[in-house]
């Protein structure tokens, strides 16, 4: 049995240009019917005017009495072929008894103008016009069956209902023409996608219409994060292993000795455990990182308070002040978690280190957003900043770490094709400025 998808965008578009080709094809061919109509009624009505005017300019020219006159008037309009009636006075003249019969009920109403007359399958067009003849009042009527003249109307509206029934097929094929034409484009990404798919190709081409252009760069890039994650999670994967290998091995070794674990071994296990969990856990925020097109917003304010109000409770020995600063843009387009754990790596830093205050300013325009955070801590010498975010480097062992997270930091910054600068702060200590590219520069 025949299908028809209604789902398919091309039943859709032939199904819409049809229906407007039908409605306006039938529209203007009645259209055509009414307008003709009207048309052949004006003409032949202002040729009754005229005829009539010559008329009454023949009456006064023939200067006859009456029943003359309207005898000369007969004459005439026997070879007009029209109906008439003539009355000048109470002397009533007709081209014929019918036709007498038919008129006179309208000699006595008033005006001028043309009157249509239907009496039984007859349509009759009557000008009247009303005058004065040697000072005597007068009305003349002339009519015409118009019957003749619609049956000839029809006719021709009739062929030309079948000229526009051709044309609207030759509408319906061009129609269908032109979708198939217009639509190959989509055909021709199906099978680039199903290429794809089957591994024949790495990217989907972008000789496609304009159209097109933002879906085929927006899979290209799906497909680019694709790549990216998995060559991150092999990486990871391989940084595990090479990582782990060592710390596992040596647990191993002293739990299968036969060496009684004192407190010394026992710190150095517990050593060798935090490492393995520092590098879980870094591998893990790797992994967890979403990048700036997985169409995910964050919300400025309402994120960031909530970060700087969980640093205040973990150091409340700090104080922490919030400024933010923005062109009316509260939402931008990164991903929440990546944008809690850009900030909170940072805090974490600054909170650690400050004696006292940090302050984190976050400044937003169309094109960019900038996080600054100022801690008064002892700072770090300015031959040792290109050193941070390397990974595993630790300038200072005061503090517990693992030296991972300003390189997790530099990470999602490159991922966010943004940069992460390191400076001396105002307040004596260390200012980290993160800058990230907002796509688009345009205001959500």
């Amino acid at each position: 049995m025949f299908h028809v998808d209604r789902r398919s965008l091309r039943v859709r578009l032939l199904t819409w240009l049809g229906g407007v080709a039908l409605l306006v094809v039938g529209l203007t061919w009645l259209l055509h019917g009414v307008f003709l109509e009207s048309l052949a009624k004006d003409f032949l009505g202002e040729r009754l005017k005229r005829e009539a005017a010559y008329a009454i300019t023949q009456l006064e020219q023939d200067r006859l009495e009456a029943p003359a006159a309207q005898a000369s008037t007969h004459q005439r309009y026997r070879v007009f072929h029209h109906l008439y009636v003539l009355r000048i006075d109470e002397n009533v003249s007709a081209s014929d008894p019918e036709g007498r019969r038919l008129l006179a009920p309208l000699l006595d109403e008033g005006g001028n103008g043309l009157i249509e007359l239907m009496h039984g399958e007859r349509h009759l067009l009557v000008y009247r016009h009303r005058f004065t003849w040697q000072g005597t009042k007068g009305v003349l009527l002339i009519g015409e069956d118009f019957s003749r003249i619609e049956a000839g109307l029809a006719t021709l509206h009739r062929w030309v209902g079948g000229i526009a029934a051709g044309l609207l097929v030759v509408l319906v094929v061009l129609n269908m023409l032109a979708v198939n034409r217009g639509l190959r484009p989509l055909w021709q990404l199906r099978d680039q996608l199903e290429a794809l798919q089957a591994g024949e190709r790495q990217r989907l081409s972008l000789n496609v219409p304009a159209e097109l252009d933002a879906l085929v760069a927006q899979l290209n890039r799906f497909m680019d994060d694709i790549d990216l994650r998995l060559q991150r999670s092999r990486e990871s994967v391989a940084n595990l292993s090479h990582a782990l290998k060592t710390p596992l091995a040596t647990v191993t070794q002293v739990l299968r000795g036969g060496r009684p674990i004192d407190d010394s071994r026992r710190r150095k296990l517990m050593m060798r455990i935090e490492d393995i969990n520092a590098q879980l856990d870094a591998e893990l925020r790797r992994a967890r990182i979403a990048g700036p097109h997985a169409g995910r917003m964050t919300q400025l304010a309402r994120d960031t308070k909530r970060l700087v109000d969980m640093f205040r409770g973990l150091y409340p020995q700090r104080t922490f002040q919030l400024t933010q600063a923005t062109d009316a843009r509260d939402q931008v387009p990164v991903d929440a978690h990546d944008f809690a754990e850009m900030l909170g790596i940072v805090l974490d830093n600054a909170g650690k280190w400050s004696t006292r205050e940090v302050r984190c300013h976050i400044y937003t325009s169309l094109e960019t957003l900038t996080l600054t955070v100022d801690d008064d801590g002892p700072g770090v010498a300015e031959q040792q900043l290109p050193q941070l975010g390397e990974r595993g480097t630790r300038l200072d062992e005061r503090y517990p770490g693992h030296g991972l997270g300003l390189a997790i930091l530099m990470q999602l910054v490159a991922r966010y094709e943004g940069h992460c600068h390191c400076a001396r702060s105002p307040l004596g200590g260390l200012r980290v400025t993160t800058t990230l590219p907002l796509a688009g520069g345009q205001s959500v």
